[in-house]
C-alpha cells in the first residue's frame, strides 16, 4: 500500500487503483483475500464508505469477489483482465497520441523503433 493518497484525486479510485497495482505486479495473487475495508480504513484514516465504493468496483468489474462473513478476494483471471485493459490504456492514450505526434513532426516508423532502441539501451544500463 501507497504510504499516502494524493489530496487531488479521488480517495475510492486511489483505493481501486492501489488494489489493481498489486495484482497486476503479482503482490496479491489470483485467490488471495484482498485489505479488508476495515484495514484500509484504519491504515489511511477515511470513511469506510470511500473504501466501500471503490471495492465494489473492482467487485462490479470482476477483479474482486465477496466471501459472506470472510471477505474480499481475487478472482481468477483478474490479473490478466487487468493486463489487457491496461494494454488497451497504454495503446490509446501513449502509443497513439505518440503516432500523431511523430506524424505532425515528419518522424518516419524507423526512426520511432531508433528513438526506443537508444532509450531501451537506456533504460538497460541503470
Amino acid at each position: 500500500m501507497r504510504s499516502k493518497l494524493d489530496e487531488n484525486r479521488p480517495i475510492f479510485q486511489q483505493i481501486k487503483e492501489m488494489i489493481e497495482e498489486d495484482i497486476v505486479e503479482g503482490i496479491l495473487p489470483e485467490g488471495d483475500k484482498a485489505p479488508s475495508t476495515n484495514q484500509l480504513v484504519a491504515y489511511y484514516k477515511i470513511n469506510p464508505q470511500t473504501v466501500l465504493k471503490g471495492v465494489n468496483e473492482l467487485v462490479e468489474n470482476g477483479i474482486l469477489f465477496k466471501k459472506r462473513g470472510v471477505g474480499m478476494f481475487v478472482a481468477e483471471g483478474a490479473r490478466e483482465t487487468l493486463r489487457t485493459l491496461r494494454k488497451r490504456t497504454f495503446q490509446e492514450e501513449y502509443v497513439w497520441s505518440m503516432l500523431q505526434e511523430a506524424k505532425r513532426l515528419g518522424i518516419s516508423e524507423q526512426e520511432i523503433r531508433s528513438m526506443m532502441d537508444d532509450l531501451k539501451g537506456r533504460n538497460d544500463h541503470d
